[in-house]
C-alpha cells in the first residue's frame, strides 16, 4: 500500500508542476527547430527581392551553355534564350540561329527543329521534369506555401568556401531539398537533393550552385549557374542579360517550326 501512495504521490506532484508551469515555457525542440529554419529561408527571400522575388510572372534570359561529362567539357559552349512563365511554360531556343527549340507546358515537352515538332526524348523530359520539381524558384515559391511541408535547420557550415546556414525542405512527398544560405548576405549559394533511379535502384545526387549575383528589377539573380551529378560537374550557365516580368504571352509557347529553319 505505502509503494503504491508513494507512486500517487509523485504523479501528483508531477501533474501540480506541469500545471503551475507556463505555457509558453516549454516549446517542442522540433517546432522551435523548424521556426528557425523558417526565419532563415524567410531571410533568404528577402535578400533575393522579397515581394519583387515572390511576384515574378515571367522570366527572360540570354546566354551561353556548357555541358559536361565526367566532369569534363563535352561542347564549345551554346547561345541559348530563355522564356519561362511560372510555374511551368518554358521555351528554350539554342544555337546562334535559334533553330533548335525545346518547349514545355505542364509535363509535355516539344522538340522542334528543321524537321518539325516532335516529343521530346522521354529520358530528357523527364531530366528537366526532375530539375524544374527540384528548383530553387519551386523549393521557395511554391512548396513553402504547400500543405504538409516540413522544415529542419541544420546549423552553420562552409559551402563554396563560404560560411553558410543549412536548411532541409521536405515535401508532403517525403522529398527533401537542402539550401546552403549565405551567413553574410543570405543569398542562396548551394542547393541538393537526391532522387533513386527506378532502372538500377542507385540513389543519385544533383547539386546546384549559384554564383556572381547581380541586381536586375529589384532581383538578386545568379549570372552564373553550375550542377553537379555525383560530384561531377554535368553543367554551366552563363547569363548575359536578364529581364522580369516582360508580359510574355502564351503565344511564345506554341509548338511551331521556328521560321527560317534550314536543312542542314
Amino acid at each position: 500500500m505505502k509503494v503504491f501512495l508513494s507512486i500517487f504521490l509523485l504523479a501528483a506532484m508531477g501533474l501540480a508542476q506541469t500545471d503551475s508551469a507556463p505555457p509558453s515555457q516549454s516549446i517542442p525542440v522540433d517546432q522551435e527547430n523548424a521556426q528557425k529554419a523558417r526565419a532563415v529561408l524567410q531571410r533568404a527571400i528577402q535578400a533575393l527581392g522579397g515581394s519583387a522575388y515572390l511576384n515574378i510572372l515571367d522570366i527572360t534570359q540570354e546566354g551561353r551553355t556548357y555541358t559536361f561529362y565526367h566532369g569534363r567539357p563535352s561542347s564549345l559552349g551554346i547561345l541559348f534564350w530563355r522564356f519561362y512563365k511560372f510555374p511551368d511554360k518554358d521555351r528554350i531556343e539554342l544555337t546562334k540561329q535559334r533553330d533548335v527549340i525545346y518547349v514545355y507546358q505542364g509535363d509535355t515537352g516539344t522538340e522542334i527543329t528543321y524537321k518539325g515538332p516532335h516529343p521530346e526524348d522521354p529520358k530528357d523530359l523527364t531530366e528537366y521534369l526532375r530539375r524544374r520539381h527540384f528548383s530553387l524558384d519551386w523549393v521557395l515559391r511554391k512548396w513553402l506555401s504547400e500543405p504538409g511541408i516540413a522544415l529542419f535547420y541544420e546549423g552553420q557550415t562552409v559551402a563554396e568556401e563560404k560560411p553558410v546556414e543549412q536548411v532541409t525542405v521536405m515535401n508532403a512527398h517525403n522529398e527533401g531539398v537542402t539550401l546552403y544560405l549565405n551567413t553574410d548576405d543570405h543569398l542562396p549559394v548551394k542547393k541538393t537533393y537526391s532522387w533513386r533511379d527506378t532502372t538500377d535502384k542507385q540513389r543519385n545526387i544533383e547539386d546546384e550552385v549559384y554564383d556572381n549575383y547581380r541586381e536586375v528589377q529589384g532581383v538578386m539573380t545568379p549570372f552564373t549557374i553550375t550542377r553537379f551529378y555525383n560530384g561531377d560537374m554535368s553543367g554551366q550557365r552563363f547569363l548575359t542579360a536578364v529581364s522580369y516580368n516582360q508580359g510574355i504571352s502564351d503565344s511564345r509557347f506554341e509548338t511551331t517550326a521556328p521560321s527560317g529553319a534550314k536543312k542542314p
